[in-house]
């Protein structure tokens, strides 16, 4: 496809820090926007799989103390989940609850399935954290131990899922992951960052995600294809 067909559909604003980061070469730039949706395809399915194993992770970990229906009985009156400081994630939690009863459609899976990652993220922090009985952190078993000079603890996990909570919503806005900062600059350099940190977050939680992620995980290949086309 020629250069000025490629940016007429989709927009000469969204094509400029492209053409900016590959010093005018239209082809180059052409080709940096394929690889960084490729790179954003692959990054999402490993966050996809990941948001999955924590979501799966926490109802197990809370089924023992709360019961098969805690999200549920978490918004019911006395719930866990009905004081004035989980006010927010009960909110989402209920309207989405009553969507599914509406439609005749509740279980807890499809209710746990139709939650968003920020509520998983939600559950370390305090006042949520504090409401499912101060058990979450057991759901990673190999983390790194705290020390006087840092905690790992519920508010180190909340603000790690945190950044990949904001990572997917980036990359579900079409928001290009291949730059520097806010520069039109290609650099692979944060992506892999967070890209590791997911790594570490899945072996803390016992999971081989090599294993798991077999044949789905491009992600390295992709960035060095990426890096080749930095200007000389």
């Amino acid at each position: 496809m020629e250069y000025r067909i490629f940016e007429h559909i989709l927009s000469p604003n969204r094509m400029q820090r492209y053409l900016n980061a590959c010093h005018g070469d239209t082809r180059k730039a052409m080709t940096l926007y394929r690889y960084n949706l490729h790179l954003s395809h692959e990054m999402f399915t490993i966050i996809s799989c990941f948001e999955v194993a924590l979501r799966n992770a926490i109802d197990n970990q809370l089924k023992p103390s709360f019961g098969d229906s805690w999200l549920r009985d978490s918004i019911l009156p006395n719930g866990f989940l009905t004081s004035r400081n989980t006010v927010k994630t009960y909110e989402i939690i209920k309207h989405t609850y009553d969507k599914l009863v509406a439609e005749g459609k509740y279980s807890h899976t499809k209710l746990l399935s139709g939650l968003d990652f920020g509520i998983w993220k939600y559950m370390f922090s305090p006042a949520q954290f504090n409401a499912t009985g101060r058990v979450l952190l057991r759901i990673f078993p190999n983390k790194t131990r705290s020390t006087p000079q840092k905690q790992y603890n519920h508010s180190y996990i909340f603000n790690e899922l945190d950044k990949v909570n904001t990572l997917r919503n980036r990359i579900a806005h079409h928001e290009p992951i291949c730059f520097l900062f806010e520069q039109p600059v290609i650099d692979t350099g944060f992506i892999l960052n967070e890209y590791n940190k997911i790594q570490i977050l899945f072996q803390w939680m016992g999971i081989d995600s090599r294993s798991m992620l077999y044949g789905l995980d491009h992600f390295q290949k992709i960035c060095q294809k990426i890096d080749k086309l930095k200007p000389i």
